[in-house]
């Protein structure tokens, strides 16, 4: 390779590349993880010049250490490449494990220069001679039959398992939490991959230690990814849980002189919730964690939780091992909701002692098997066998509706049914707040309570949970209470606390608002996806119309703001699926507001309002009122401009397969003539933000009509814009987007923040006003 100096890196990677027949733009496995190129065992670290080995290499460790992390095999050599020089410094991987087994923070290119453990290069070749070329190339060719060869073995610890289950999971799709992690010791003796590894041979190194005591805080992590959402087992992180004592503590000051009490979590886990009660003690000086009676139904987190606390508390169940009934990876007799469990002899001593006082301290699974991760895995009804338990069919019988599709709700309702029986028993209960807020499943008196963040529960949403004394009294009277907020800080120390209100909501949009009149002359038309485009070949649940009179078809179902895109959709024709209604010209600007409301999370992402702010139809009375003598007409077309501008907004223009030509009227394209909305809009009485809207729009309109694919027969909209005009390519290297028509993407990405501005400013609060918002 002849001598040639560079002034930009990416050019000499490219020639590198090039050279040496690495096809980095047709293997995408090559430029990964923002490293210079990982290939046949080889991590590649290029820099113009190299003045300094230890630095550089200090870089490749920590990417080899996040590679680790995410359960990525781990290359066995570090190539780096001093570009100006011609000159590869190689280094065997293995010589540094002890660092690439550490934990950094940071961006890996930062802060390295005080890396100590920089040995000797195992060979420095310059590739500009003829012998150390060939060499090189042979390095980077790295023919072996073995290709586990390429890589080092690393060892499982609580940092990487879980990037190494997920791996596992995904790529053996039917394996099973057993499967991964194993336990020799114990009634059911498994190898698990951990401890014999199979599939990851060569990879990773024997996990040794007897028992999965390590992993207790990340054991609900190892499941595979139905099974979580199928348990809806999640970890409850310690300052919680320490919070939280506060409430058993108020409990326990309830206990009626002269009763003893037990504090029972029917869904333990490995005990986190419990091992905040240590060093806490009632007024008699008795440490709570020796009241605790606790089950768990994941076989390896019931191992962990013997060893744990088993000899601590006053009653585990089963007592032990020998005692468990083990079924493909449950303890099967420690099925909270099935009858043996509410009859378990263990249980009813104190159920039915009427000088014990129960205490249930519990964050109960929360799962819905009806999820977008079960469908797309076509295993809604098979993961669905809880449905079939006692405690839920009993449930069902004494509670309506769609209540009992969550498995938290029965643990809940069962507390009550069958654990609480005297006033002064109490319920301490980690769980989103929509079963007393939305769905009216307990009418109990409030205590006390708080809010958590549930982002830090091992998931990846921001949202509001709340933790909640109550006591086994009835109070249907209470429409609100308030309760103390708390996030975690990056210390993992609990932030000052914020005061959260949360209302009771009583009906719903479907209940008061969507319009459910037949007109005479609605025809048959055709139904559209979620994306705006027509449906063909969708199993339908419901009658497409047609009707001069229909504009579009807005759904917007479910109280809560879980999958705010699938829940919130306004397209021209019928939806596939339904869950909505037919909006018509003669009264769409009222119905707007529902589709407002339903981006609420999308514009407000803070932890407090996610299951804490729900959707209601509670100020219809109001609304109407007001509504009747147009007290609320400008605000009504406010919302109007935001639902035209907004994306979630898939309205399109389009000829169907019935050659009806259905045309965008919700959107301010007048380039064929008015639109129904820019009629409305007309007479708004605009201010300095709603101004900058339309200024914006007509750039953006101006730009699209410049495209290759404007039609001039359509009436575009935003969304048919983005999705038809604002084309673009992706970079092989970076998979970054190139726009083709830059000018008007730099117009939508300033239309959106715009967007954001004024619905925050100008929708929001007309949407708690009259209660859409709650």
């Amino acid at each position: 390779m002849a001598n040639k100096y560079y002034e930009i890196e990416r050019e000499g990677q490219i020639d590198f590349f090039k050279n040496y027949n690495i096809p980095y733009t047709d293997d995408h496995s090559i430029l990964v993880d923002n490293t210079d190129g990982i290939y046949h065992g080889n991590i590649l670290e290029f820099k113009l010049n190299i003045s300094n080995t230890g630095k550089v290499l200090f870089q490749a460790i920590k990417y080899l250490s996040k590679m680790r992390i995410r359960g990525e095999s781990v290359p066995a050599r570090i190539l780096l490449i001093d570009l100006n020089n011609t000159r590869v410094y190689v280094f065997n991987s293995l010589d540094y494990i002890d660092d690439i087994q550490k934990v950094y923070v940071g961006a890996s290119s930062k802060d390295n220069d005080s890396f100590s453990n920089s040995a000797s290069p195992a060979k420095i070749l310059d590739y500009s001679d003829l012998v150390d070329s060939a060499e090189l190339k042979k390095l980077l060719i790295n023919k072996t039959d073995d290709e586990t060869k390429w890589y080092i073995p690393i060892d499982i610890d609580e940092n990487c398992i879980i990037g190494w289950a997920e791996r596992y999971y995904r790529e053996k799709p039917n394996a099973t939490k057993g499967d991964f992690i194993g336990e020799e010791s114990g009634k059911v003796k498994l190898n698990g991959e951990i401890r014999e590894p199979r599939h990851f041979r060569g990879l990773i190194n024997q996990y040794t230690a007897g028992t999965n005591e390590r992993f207790k805080y990340l054991m609900d992590c190892l499941n595979d990814r139905l099974n979580k959402k199928n348990l809806g087992a999640f970890y409850t992180p310690i300052p919680y849980c320490n919070k939280a004592v506060e409430l058993v503590k108020k409990a326990v000051e309830r206990v009626p002189n002269g009763n003893d009490y037990i504090i029972l979590d029917r869904c333990a886990g490995t005990g986190n919730l419990e091992s905040s009660l240590y060093n806490q003690f009632d007024s008699n000086g008795s440490e709570l964690i020796s009241h605790c009676v606790v089950s768990t139904y994941e076989y390896y987190e019931y191992k962990v939780l013997m060893e744990r606390i088993g000899e601590d508390v006053r009653d585990i169940i089963p007592p032990t091992e020998a005692n468990v009934v083990y079924e493909n990876g449950k303890v099967s007799n420690a099925d909270a909701i099935s009858k043996d469990y509410i009859e378990n002899p263990l249980i009813t001593k104190y159920i039915n002692n009427p000088k014990c006082t129960i205490i249930l301290f519990e964050n109960p699974p929360y799962a819905e098997t009806t999820s977008i991760e079960h469908q797309k895995e076509k295993k809604g009804k098979s993961s669905s066998v809880w449905k079939n338990s006692y405690v839920v069919t009993e449930m069902k019988k004494e509670v309506k509706g769609s209540v009992s599709n969550d498995l938290g709700n029965a643990f809940i309702w069962s507390a009550f049914k069958y654990f609480l029986r005297q006033p002064t028993d109490s319920y301490i209960v980690f769980s989103p707040v929509k079963y007393w807020k939305a769905q009216h499943l307990i009418s109990k008196r409030f205590i006390d309570g708080y809010a958590f963040n549930r982002k830090h529960f091992h998931t990846n949403i921001d949202a509001c949970v709340m933790c909640a004394l109550w006591s086994n009294e009835e109070n249907k009277e209470v429409e609100d209470i308030a309760v103390d907020g708390y996030d975690l800080d990056r210390d993992n120390k609990l932030t000052d606390p914020i005061k959260l209100k949360v209302k009771r909501i009583y009906s719903s949009y479907s209940d008061v608002f969507f319009d459910k009149r037949k007109f005479e002359d609605d025809v048959k038309g055709i139904w559209c996806e979620l994306n705006g485009y027509e449906a063909i070949n969708k199993k339908t649940r419901i009658d497409p119309l047609f009707n001069p009179n229909i504009l579009a078809y807005i759904a917007v179902y479910s109280s809560g703001f879980d999958n705010p895109d699938l829940h919130s959709t306004l397209i021209r024709c019928a939806r596939y699926d339904g869950n909505g209604f037919f909006l018509r010209n003669d009264n769409f600007l009222e119905k707007l507001p529902m589709f407002c409301a339903s981006r609420y999370i999308t514009y407000n992402r803070a932890w407090t309002e996610r299951a804490r702010i729900m959707k209601s139809a509670d100020g219809a009375d109001k609304f109407f009122k007001d509504l009747q003598v147009h007290k609320i007409d400008q605000q009504l077309r406010k919302c109007l401009l935001f639902t035209c501008l907004e994306t979630q907004n898939h309205m399109r223009s389009f000829t169907g397969s019935d050659n009806r030509f259905y045309r965008n009227e919700l959107c301010l394209d007048t380039s064929n003539g008015q639109t129904l909305a820019s009629n409305e809009l007309n007479v708004l009485k605009k201010d300095y933000l709603e101004e900058r809207l339309f200024i914006q729009w007509r750039k953006i309109i101006t730009e699209a009509k410049l495209c290759k694919n404007y039609n001039s027969a359509l009436t575009y909209g935003v969304y048919q814009i983005i999705d038809e005009l604002n084309t673009y390519k992706v970079n092989d290297n970076d998979k970054k987007r190139i726009y083709d028509y830059p000018i008007l993407n730099g117009y939508l990405d300033t239309l959106k923040q715009l967007v954001k501005e004024y619905y925050l400013k100008e929708i929001v609060p007309f949407l708690f006003e009259y209660e859409f918002l709650k």
